[in-house]
């Protein structure tokens, strides 16, 4: 076995539990801490508009000094230590100050994470998605054993598991081989006709308007399944079924990206969400929710490895981190900001239901939009992906 890919294997395996640990039991940490829904939109808001700025920062520091391996570990290092903070603290602002700290160092090693995965899979003449699968894979057994182990042991245990999964990825990050750097130099003028090209911004409101409900689902799944009468442990178990959807449909996705476009898969992707979404505004227990969530994969993660693959198509090899980053700043830092905030304030006064068909609907216009930009037309002209 190739000992570059194992260990990014490993890598993925750990971080993607720690990163678990922050978006699905994150939202429910802070109702055990008296947080109410409209704040803990505030809260998950504030720091996605901190995600927004941090994330082309590390993209671009790492571009600037050709690594990825390096920053990864800075970032991890300093995302464990503000960790602890945060899973020990009770004050509002101290809470709100954390939050802040994880999505400017924690949030970021993401983009960073499948950068690495997909430069190293090219490196190697491996597919993205076995690389990734294991993510999926930590993710899923992680959400599943600390929605038990709380249910058990009590929330204010979570610091514990926090540190336990951090050590082990921080471990195995010191071990994998960093990606190859391009002997291209940085240039600014390729990445401004990058971001102007009209394409490009076609793509990115694509990106923005299919992800805004994926990413309120991330903030309130947790929150929505305990108003319905769920458990702690109902909640790991949802993102457990999530996760496991997801293994599946990594595993497979390099034979449908071969076989379809990538338009084609945000397409069926975004269809396939705004049912997810009103099947879960309609849901008449939390069990439902939970099951629903199986739909994760064939949602998140044709959308997810179909928006990637585009994105390397046409950004330029040099600024392929930074571009990374800002398929994440619209992914996890506009589109969170719009679905925590406006997410929050429609739980709050409307309820769980209101917000699921929100978001649904929110869905269905993504999958419209894509309608309108595969036209044969707009194809030929260019105005299409």
């Amino acid at each position: 076995m190739n000992t570059a890919i194992l260990s990014l294997r490993a890598y993925n395996f750990f971080y993607f539990s720690l990163l678990s640990i922050f978006i699905s039991f994150l939202p429910v940490y802070l109702t055990y801490r008296g947080v109410t829904p409209a704040q803990i939109g505030v809260l998950i808001g504030a720091g996605s508009f901190i995600g927004i700025l941090s994330q082309p920062f590390w993209g671009m520091v790492s571009d600037r000094y050709k690594t990825i391996k390096r920053i990864i570990l800075l970032t991890l290092g300093l995302s464990i230590a503000a960790g602890i903070l945060l899973f020990t603290s009770t004050s509002l602002l101290v809470l709100f100050l954390l939050v802040g700290a994880m999505y400017f160092f924690l949030l970021p090693t993401d983009p960073l994470t499948e950068s690495l995965n997909y430069r190293i899979a090219e490196l190697h003449g491996t597919s993205f998605g076995s690389i990734r699968t294991f993510g999926a894979v930590g993710y899923a057994t992680a959400s599943l054993f600390i929605g038990w182990t709380l249910d058990r042991l009590g929330m204010g245990q979570l610091v514990w598991l926090f540190v336990g999964y951090g050590v082990f990825a921080y471990a195995c990050a010191l071990v994998m081989k960093d990606a190859p750097a391009s002997s291209k130099s940085l240039s600014w003028r390729e990445l401004k006709q990058f971001i102007l090209y009209p394409k490009t911004q076609r793509f990115f409101l694509l990106v923005l308007i299919a992800a805004t409900p994926h990413r309120t689902n991330d903030s309130f799944l947790g929150v929505y399944v305990q108003s319905l009468g769920g458990t702690t442990g109902d909640v790991g178990q949802a993102w457990f079924l999530a996760a496991v959807s997801e293994v599946a449909f990594f595993a497979i996705s390099a034979k449908l990206l071969a076989r379809w476009s990538e338009l084609k898969l945000i397409m069926l992707a975004s269809a396939l969400y705004a049912i997810r979404y009103v099947l879960c505004a309609i849901a008449p227990s939390a069990e439902w929710v939970v099951y629903l969530q199986l739909t994760q994969g064939i949602t998140f993660v044709l959308f997810y490895t179909a928006t990637i693959q585009y994105l390397y198509k046409i950004i330029p090899e040099e600024w392929k981190a930074t571009g990374q980053t800002v398929l994440a700043v619209l992914f996890f830092g506009i589109s969170g900001i719009i679905g925590s905030l406006v997410g929050g304030w429609l739980f709050q006064q409307g309820g769980g239901a209101a917000l699921y068909w929100a978001m649904g609907i929110c869905s269905a216009v993504a999958f419209v939009y894509c309608l309108i930009l595969a036209r044969p037309g707009k194809a030929a002209d260019g105005l299409g992906l």
